[in-house]
């Protein structure tokens, strides 16, 4: 009686991990296809991205800084998980800003909220320019 419990048990961990990974690739899929359209994109402020991500929107936000002009923000990684999974694997959505956002004005939001994407990120971000987009996991 002990083995049937311990595989009902196994099953159930195993349909719980094939959701989970579903789930990412359902992610990945709908967001690759704001990188295949990107021309669309391109050149526009990032609130017109954000308007048409209707199923799904960031859930954290990281800004990258040039490693030749510390203090200032080129890119910002969105990623569509929670922040425990951030660092792994996560799907995420990579924009290139057309002009320099000075770091420390992001830092004032990362620290203030914690790397979460809320509407203080999206009305800061909102009239940002997009220079290139790129999705990957």
């Amino acid at each position: 009686m002990i083995n049937f419990w311990i595989k009902i048990l196994f099953v159930l961990c195993f349909m719980g991990l094939f959701h989970k990974a579903n789930a990412q690739i359902d992610t990945l899929n709908y967001v690759k296809q704001f990188e295949i359209n990107k021309a669309q994109y391109i050149n526009q402020p990032f609130s017109y991205l954000l308007s048409h991500m209707t199923q799904i929107q960031p859930k954290t936000n990281w800004s990258y800084q040039s490693q030749k002009d510390l203090g200032k923000s080129y890119a910002t990684a969105f990623k569509f998980c929670d922040m425990d999974y951030s660092f792994h694997n996560a799907v995420t959505l990579y924009i290139k800003w057309q002009e320099i956002i000075p770091t420390s004005q992001i830092k004032y939001y990362e620290k203030k909220n914690g790397f979460y994407f809320t509407n203080e990120e999206k009305n800061f971000y909102s009239n940002k320019i997009i220079k290139d987009i790129t999705v990957f996991r």
